[in-house]
């Protein structure tokens, strides 16, 4: 199973309170207008326009 990751386009602030910056790589669960994303556990409520998918070898990225 491949799993879905994202880079984000704009800073997005985490459950935790931590804003994570453009170009964060994250994994995202769901589809539609608004998706799951998660960085290292930190969960990111992210809508349509604030990530693009990428693929799993785009280079490095946090």
């Amino acid at each position: 199973m491949s799993r879905r990751l994202g880079k984000l386009l704009v800073a997005v602030a985490g459950l935790s309170g931590t804003t994570y910056p453009v170009g964060t790589r994250v994994a995202i669960r769901g589809t539609g207008g608004s998706v799951d994303g998660f960085v290292d556990g930190d969960w990111l409520p992210l809508a349509w326009w604030e990530f693009a998918d990428i693929q799993p070898d785009d280079g490095p990225g946090r």
